[in-house]
């Protein structure tokens, strides 16, 4: 998630996020060929290859192989959230390493000064993400707002 001195969510969760958008646009339509998502999302379908075993194992896509195959949403675009999405393809969001697993083993926690700081970065970056699904995204770009 960090890049230099800058925190950046990586080229792969920003395109797994589109592919779920997606995918829930046209969620209606069963499964959804990989090609059609490259395609509308101007998204190398190589690239795309690489993302959707990180899903697959998430648990956020279904798969059909065949003539007729593609990929759908397990869930309703109303059950996803971005947080969900971006932390398969990222893994931890946390601001600093020793907030990236449950258990904090950093030596200096318990004199750390800046680590309410950071655990508040944390909190916060996780319950915006938390709180935005696929649905609402959908319906922000219609022309709705976030409700948070």
């Amino acid at each position: 998630m960090f890049s230099g001195d800058t925190m950046m969510i990586s080229t792969r969760g920003r395109y797994a996020l589109r592919m779920m958008l997606d995918l829930a646009e046209h969620s209606d339509e069963g499964y959804v060929a990989l090609k059609d998502i490259a395609l509308r999302q101007d998204i190398s379908k190589k690239y795309l290859e690489q993302i959707i075993p990180v899903l697959n194992r998430s648990g956020l896509l279904q798969t059909s192989r065949g003539f007729q195959g593609g990929y759908r949403l397990i869930k309703k675009p109303s059950e996803y959230t971005v947080l969900e999405i971006l932390t398969a393809t990222e893994g931890s969001l946390a601001p600093v390493s020793c907030l990236e697993s449950e258990e904090n083993n950093c030596p200096r926690k318990g004199e750390c000064l800046t680590l309410p700081v950071w655990q508040g970065l944390k909190d916060a970056v996780e319950n915006y993400l938390g709180s935005i699904t696929l649905e609402d995204v959908l319906s922000s770009a219609a022309g709705g707002s976030y409700v948070i």
